[in-house]
């Protein structure tokens, strides 16, 4: 009996034997599989954290185009306000010449008439007050008041009031009338230079609004161009807690478990 039970033993020494092996062999691999590639083998929480929380490629691939066509379009747009921001600027500053033009001419005519208000103190020349006289001094206003009016220097209506006699006496000296009408001339001048400061102020206001339009514009193209923060970084600082916590168990665990190793 004992040889019976001691031989159906060492039949089974071999198998055992491989069995064991063949154990011994897949723990090795699986060792040297966790050494050389250990991030394929952890379960990275993490990983799993953010896949879950991070939508889907499809969505946020869709959401990538419209934002790059919002982005073109707002960049067009852009575009075409500093387009009309320039057209505005270059207006603002035609206008601007424009009025310093009208108010040099004032000055000018303003000294004019300073100038003949001095000398008419000076007594006036004598002329025979004829028929003739006063057809001459009615032709010579007419044809001053023509020239002056072709220097834009009178508007239609004063040339009109010269010619009707609308507060205008043709009878009156040559001196006389260039004075009056040198004051008619700085008038309308005066007006005319208040109407082209009203114009350049105008144009100034059109062009900040049209300049700060291109700014708002440019602004919110540059920030649709900007790539958007990616959503990983609402999760990470959850996943730096998981983390932490695990570290700082780490060490009381170990600390629970040195005395078991050592005794």
């Amino acid at each position: 009996m004992m040889q019976t039970a001691l031989s159906s033993v060492l039949l089974d020494v071999p198998r055992a034997a491989a069995i064991w092996l063949t154990l011994l062999g897949v723990v090795t691999l699986a060792v040297a599989g966790l050494l050389l590639h250990p991030r394929r083998f952890r379960f990275d929480v993490g990983a799993r954290i953010r896949e879950a929380a991070l939508p889907s490629r499809s969505p946020r691939a869709e959401d990538d185009r419209d934002q790059d066509r919002w982005a073109g379009e707002v960049s067009v747009a852009a575009d075409r306000a500093e387009a009309t921001a320039r057209r505005q600027r270059d207006e603002w500053l035609a206008t601007q010449d424009e009025a310093e033009q009208a108010w040099q001419a004032y000055e000018a005519a303003e000294a004019d008439v300073r100038r003949l208000s001095g000398a008419t103190g000076m007594p006036l020349p004598q002329t025979p007050h004829t028929p003739a006289e006063y057809a001459d001094r009615e032709r010579w206003l007419h044809r001053a008041a023509l020239d002056a009016y072709w220097r834009r220097e009178l508007s239609v209506e004063q040339l009109s009031d010269v010619f009707a006699h609308r507060g205008w006496d043709p009878r009156r000296h040559p001196v006389e009338q260039e004075l009056i009408l040198r004051r008619a001339v700085r008038d309308h001048l005066f007006a005319r230079q208040r109407a082209a400061r009203e114009r350049e102020q105008a144009a100034w206001q059109a062009a900040e609004r049209a300049a700060s339009a291109a700014r708002s514009l440019r602004e919110e193209a540059v920030a649709a161009l900007l790539p958007t923060p990616d959503e990983s970084e609402s999760v990470l600082p959850l996943i730096l807690l998981g983390g932490a916590e695990q570290t700082r168990e780490i060490p009381t665990a170990m600390v629970g478990r040195a005395p078991v190793a050592a005794y």
